[in-house]
């Protein structure tokens, strides 16, 4: 059956249900007619897929950070890319806030990932700074938000496509975090074309699905540089004649991004001696 408007509310056939794939919000699926509603028969094969946030077949990810409220984290920040940058999607940078902080105190985030090669928008939802660059972006695709609690994320979501009322969190005083205010993984259309996966905050991200030898491909300004390493299968951290950390002497890969990347590698083969011990 081909539903060409509206909302088809919808079950999923037994088979459907006990494969290992399941059902993802953002999957396309082939669905048959029931007195109830719809059946979902069949799960269309994926583009991609995210399991956090749980969501399938996107475009871009729009990674957010705030200036204050909380504290920019940008070990959190760049936890994130290497999965998005894993799974293969577009990637913005989005810093929130600025109506709360000087232009010294972001400038900083924006030339590190500019510098990388993502785009870099710095918004306000109390100036509506960056609300219009923002829904140009989102036009016409499928995009995902991620970021902490209490960055900003409902709020933009709220400024771009209004009418939805997406509960904005504080962040607490005591723990210096945003609350959890998004409870479930859901699709948001847009006037303007395309969607958008209103996902929960989260502050933590395990990143071992990766080996410690495929890290550096989610890193593009590290996968740049590496190209001019004197050794084949170069790690970045204690070879001799290393184009990364010349690179990063240079200038070339900001020495947080780098800093971050040592950390990761540092943890990726802490996981993989315990997996054979």
């Amino acid at each position: 059956m081909l539903v060409t408007a509206g909302t088809l509310v919808c079950t999923a056939r037994g088979k459907v249900k006990k494969s290992e794939a399941g059902v993802m919000v953002g999957d396309r699926v082939i669905v048959s007619q029931a007195d109830h509603g719809g059946v979902v028969e069949e799960v269309l094969p994926r583009v991609n897929q995210l399991t956090r946030p749980y969501v399938a077949n996107v475009d871009q990810a729009i990674v957010v950070t705030s200036v204050v409220r909380p504290e920019p984290n940008l070990f959190l920040l760049d936890r994130i890319l290497v999965q998005v940058e894993h799974v293969g999607l577009d990637v913005v940078v989005c810093v929130t806030k600025i109506d709360l902080a000087k232009p010294s105190d972001y400038r900083g985030i924006g030339e590190t990932y500019t510098a990388v090669g993502y785009p870099v928008i710095t918004t306000s939802t109390v100036t509506r700074t960056g609300v219009r660059t923002l829904a140009g972006v989102l036009r016409d695709k499928t995009s995902v938000f991620a970021g902490p609690s209490g960055a900003g994320k409902s709020a933009l979501l709220n400024m771009v496509q209004p009418g939805h009322n997406l509960v904005e969190g504080d962040v607490s005083r005591k723990i210096g975090r945003g609350r959890h205010t998004t409870r479930e993984v859901r699709l948001i259309q847009l006037d303007t074309g395309g969607f958008v996966a209103d996902t929960p905050g989260f502050s933590a991200l395990d990143i071992d699905f990766l080996k410690p030898e495929e890290l550096a491909f989610t890193f593009p300004d590290i996968r740049a540089a590496e190209t001019g390493c004197r050794f084949a299968g170069c790690m970045h951290d204690a070879e001799p004649g290393c184009a990364v950390k010349a690179a990063v002497e240079e200038g070339r890969v900001p020495r947080v991004r780098y800093e971050n990347y040592l950390r990761f590698l540092a943890e990726l083969r802490e996981a993989e001696r315990r997996q054979y011990r």
